[in-house]
């Protein structure tokens, strides 16, 4: 697509496309080594262009599309950081993460269309606002490993 921005509609994709572009000939990373991040969106175009930034900045995504398969996906000590739409079926993806936490205390990025609640749901969460850039998630990704 060459449209520098796609629009948040049911037949667009909620992210802008990636520019392709590395820096010094290696895939960008956010702050050194490459992350295992689990990635839980129900829109599976929009799962897949953002396993597909994720690749290209250097991690390691794992993508679901409900819930309960990113419960069924977790096992502790195995992702470095969770990256979550809000509005899921069956169970948020507020409520997702509250209880993973009871597991393990993992950096959060809530990926979502709708506007950053006025009070933090998730003590250190970082919240990224559909659409959104490559870079933008690149630069999410360093705030929430630095928090």
């Amino acid at each position: 697509m060459t449209a520098p921005e796609m629009a948040v509609a049911s037949s667009e994709l909620p992210v802008r496309p990636p520019d392709n572009s590395t820096r010094g000939g290696q895939p960008e990373r956010a702050r050194g080594r490459a992350l295992r991040l689990l990635v839980v969106e129900d829109h599976r175009p929009t799962l897949d262009l953002m396993l597909e930034f994720l690749d290209l900045l250097g991690h390691v995504p794992s993508g679901v599309t409900s819930a309960e398969g990113a419960k069924d996906r977790f096992i502790e000590g195995v992702f470095d950081a969770l990256l979550i739409d809000v509005n899921l079926p069956a169970l948020s993806g507020l409520d997702l993460v509250r209880q993973l936490r009871h597991r393990e205390r993992l950096p959060v990025i809530i990926v979502s269309g709708d506007t950053e609640p006025v009070d933090h749901l998730l003590d250190g969460a970082v919240w990224l606002r559909k659409p959104f850039t490559q870079e933008q998630l690149s630069q999410a990704l360093a705030s929430c490993m630095s928090a």
